[in-house]
């Protein structure tokens, strides 16, 4: 008797929480939903991810179903509406992933680019005369003023400042010559 039963009174009866008529429904349906998730995704596993998911909450959408339309018409939709759902999910994390790909490339650059400048000043600072490299050793490297540099190398603050000016000038002469970072 349950058999010869319409798809939409089975789906009023599953709707109403009969087991047995949400069973039947199931299985006259199974397929169409799998074939329908199968043409809209062109994945035999996406499709097959779907209708599982379809399935399984399908007793709950059921409780929407207001019978205004034939079963399998709002069948097809539900199915419809899934695989946008997931179109939109795939789209979000490409996005994410593309914009994820393309700030660590930028960082990885970034650090790259850090890292060549200061191992370009690191090899340039061996080229300069040696009381200009204790010079920016003490102002730079240890953060002194020009004072505490002057009052550690013997020399006056105004010679401290000279010798940082002459630093700044030859090195960026070295950079210009070099086509330094």
């Amino acid at each position: 008797m349950l058999m010869e039963t319409t798809d939409e009174n089975l789906a009023l009866a599953a709707a109403g929480g009969d087991g047995a008529a949400f069973a039947l429904l199931l299985s006259r349906h199974y397929d169409r939903i799998h074939g329908l998730a199968w043409r809209l995704t062109g994945s035999r596993a996406d499709a097959q991810d779907l209708t599982q998911d379809i399935c399984a909450n399908l007793a709950a959408k059921l409780r929407n179903w207001r019978a205004e339309a034939r079963f399998t018409t709002w069948l097809y939709r539900v199915v419809v509406n899934a695989v946008h759902d997931q179109r939109r999910r795939q789209a979000t994390r490409s996005k994410a992933a593309q914009g994820w790909g393309d700030w660590e490339i930028a960082r990885q650059d970034a650090i790259e680019a850090e890292r060549a400048a200061q191992d370009w000043l690191a090899e340039a600072m061996t080229r300069l005369p040696p009381e200009l490299r204790d010079t920016v050793a003490l102002v730079l490297g240890e953060e002194m003023t020009q004072a505490e540099a002057g009052l550690v190398l013997g020399v006056s603050e105004g010679t401290v400042a000279w010798r940082m000016s002459e630093v700044k000038k030859r090195l960026r002469a070295m950079a210009q010559k070099e086509g330094a970072p």
